[in-house]
């Protein structure tokens, strides 16, 4: 009775297993034990009426016994056989699977040193990119700057040195103009040009643009190369990765499905072996437990009522959700001022009050030589006088036109002092103007140029800013992920260790049961009569159940082992992810703090030279208005100054010969 109540007792551990677990072993774990439940009441039936025909049961059974037991013994080689294959491919699965491994992580470790090398390289290259680039901008900017003027040698070399000072990349440039210039041969004769101005000193500076230019489309161009093959390399390796790893997936699935058939198998022969030791034994004490038939029979109706009441309790073990629904949801569901000319003043000459013939031939004559002399140089003045040389006195005429004559002389002398003047501040100012242009245009390039650098620090400033808001965007989803796929891969290991606790308790059980009925009937069959065999439980479909049972632990030993390797590769390569992403966003904080400073300085110096410009620009505007008031004064005539000059010459020719026809022939009347 202590064995019925142990059987009872295990029964009720391993049926707490089952329920809600439809389409699973579980469920056939089920199936079967009902199965095996229904068979036992009919055999507790038919067992009653064996008594009635167990004389012509004896004659049958020889022959049976012998039957099984030829039956068994090829059972059991061919079980062993299997054992021994199914082990020995096992055995190569393993070592197959640790190669994988090993290439595996040979593979993952290249990666990671490739990885590193081509981030050495980038970093190099961006460094290299960016002292080439403001090399090159700096050089476009200093030949902009030296054609804008007329810079002799010494002044452009100096203006280079000066904007070594405040430009990004012009050091470099500056040293190699200072290496370049240095290649000539000390005293050497130079140009005459290249001493005074600035062609030679642009020349150098346009080589070294081209040059510096082919040096950095020659460092993109290895970088290009570079960053080609990497990827290529990637692609390679992450492919051989991803087969690597579904072969070692695929080795780790039908590993798992061996060790399943293995344990199976093993329980299968252990029976098969006690079924043809028992049917050996049988056959040889047959005669002699017919005496004990009666006794056996009622040991055997007791038994099988222990029988079906352990497997009752192991129904309602089995269907517990702890086991039947954490293997249902787990194992299988595992992813200018003008001067005034005077007016001619008319001074008269009183003459005698007698005139003679002499001087009025002598006034007609001047005066038509004036009015000749004026229509030929379409003189006003000319014809002025000759008409004043008719209309007035002899002497008044005389002096008029000495006055005449003294007169145009001063007005040659004033227009030459003025012109003179005009002369000298002209020129003055159109230096002014030329100077001050040369400064305006100047100072409006460094304007543009230190624009330009703002915009694209601001361009960079914006980039750096979403780059480092993206990274912070992953680096929460990644966390977020990782706090949820931590929280369920425990769940599923708690559910697995569970599963596993209650499927050792339940297989202990059954175990000791069958073990205790299988004594039992040993020690009975050495009393039992002929014709009746002692009854030992269903002890081929006990195995079954058991094997199935075993399987299932095996399932949930895998899940846990799989999950936890799952969840230490998770926690790790969120690590790595994170460390590699504060590592990026650190490094573009820096980046963004000291482009914030380079972008003030440069915004400062840009608001100094626009002071700068201002205050050229008030100077040009003051020097084109002083050359517009310039203008009227001494630039807009309607007759140039020599043209001016030589009619006055004419003028004065012209009044001299009238004077000398009229003191000729007035001193002659006289006489």
């Amino acid at each position: 009775m202590a064995r019925f109540g142990a059987a009872a007792a295990a029964a009720a551990c391993l049926l707490a297993f089952v329920q809600s677990a439809s389409n699973t072993p579980v469920h056939q774990v089920i199936q079967m034990l009902t199965e095996m439940k229904s068979k036992g009441k009919i055999s507790m039936e038919a067992e009653k009426k064996t008594m009635a025909t167990y004389t012509e049961w004896v004659d049958d059974r020889v022959t049976e016994l012998g039957f099984e037991i030829k039956t068994a013994s090829s059972d059991v080689e061919e079980l062993s056989a299997f054992l021994d294959k199914t082990q020995s491919t096992i055995d190569g699965l393993e070592s197959e699977l640790g190669k994988l491994d090993a290439n595996i992580a040979q593979l993952e470790g290249d990666q990671k040193t490739a990885t590193a090398q081509r981030e050495s390289e980038t970093n190099e290259f961006v460094t290299a990119q960016q002292d080439y680039s403001e090399s090159v901008d700096a050089l476009a900017a200093a030949i902009q700057v030296l054609k804008a003027q007329n810079y002799d040698r010494p002044q452009a070399e100096m203006m280079l040195q000066k904007m070594a000072i405040k430009t990004r990349g012009m050091r470099r440039v500056l040293a190699a103009f200072i290496e370049e210039t240095g290649k000539r041969q000390p005293g050497a004769p130079e140009v005459a040009a290249y001493e005074s101005q600035t062609g030679g000193v642009i020349e150098v500076l346009e080589n070294l643009l081209v040059k510096f230019k082919d040096e950095l489309k020659s460092v993109e161009e290895a970088e290009a190369n570079a960053a080609h093959a990497y990827d290529m390399e990637m692609l390679h390796t992450g492919n051989l990765i991803k087969q690597l790893t579904a072969d070692h997936e695929e080795k780790g699935v039908r590993k798992g499905e061996l060790l399943g058939e293995l344990a199976q198998a093993k329980g299968q022969l252990t029976t098969t072996k006690a079924d043809l030791a028992e049917d050996k034994k049988m056959l040889s004490d047959t005669q002699a437990i017919f005496e004990m038939k009666k006794k056996t029979f009622e040991t055997n109706q007791e038994v099988r009522a222990a029988e079906l009441e352990a497997i009752a309790k192991a129904i309602e073990i089995i269907s517990a959700p702890d086991v039947a629904a954490s293997y249902k949801s787990h194992v299988k569901l595992v992813q200018v001022a003008k001067r005034p000319v005077g007016s001619h003043g008319a001074m008269l000459l009183q003459e005698g009050s007698e005139t003679s013939a002499a001087r009025m031939a002598a006034r007609h004559e001047a005066a038509s030589l004036l009015r000749n002399r004026a229509a030929s140089l379409s003189s006003k003045l000319l014809a002025a006088v000759a008409e004043d040389v008719l209309a007035n006195p002899f002497a008044k005429v005389i002096t008029m036109i000495e006055e005449l004559l003294a007169k145009l002389k001063e007005e040659a002398a004033a227009e030459a002092d003025h012109k003179k003047w005009c002369d000298g501040e002209l020129k003055a100012n159109k230096l002014k103007r030329e100077k001050h242009t040369t400064a305006v245009d100047t100072l409006a390039a460094q304007v543009e140029l230190l624009g330009s650098q703002i915009q694209t620090m601001a361009e960079e400033l914006a980039t750096l800013a979403k780059e480092q808001a993206a990274l912070a965007e992953a680096m929460a989803e990644a966390t977020a992920d990782r706090q949820k796929e931590k929280a369920t891969n425990e769940a599923t290991i708690k559910d697995a260790v569970a599963a596993q606790e209650a499927l050792k308790k339940a297989l202990e059980i059954l175990r000791e049961f069958y073990s205790s009925v299988a004594e039992a009937s040993l020690v009975q069959t050495k009393r039992q009569v002929p014709e009746m065999a002692a009854y030992k439980g269903m002890g081929g479909s006990s195995k079954g159940v058991i094997g199935m049972l075993e399987v299932i632990e095996s399932d949930f030993s895998r899940l846990e082992t799989d999950t936890r390797a799952s969840e230490d590769q998770a926690a790790s390569e969120y690590k790595t992810f994170m460390a590699d992403s504060q590592a990026a966003k650190d490094t573009k904080h820096k980046r963004e703090v000291q482009l914030k400073l380079d972008k003030d300085q440069t915004e400062f110096e840009q608001g100094q030279v626009k002071k700068d410009l201002a205050s050229a620009q008030r100077k040009l505007d003051a020097a084109n208005k002083y050359y517009d008031e310039l203008k009227p004064a001494c630039l807009e005539v309607h007759v140039s100054y020599e043209e001016r000059v030589a009619r006055r010459e004419e003028e004065i020719a012209a009044l001299r010969q009238a004077y000398e026809i009229l003191d000729k022939k007035g001193k002659g009347a006289d006489a």
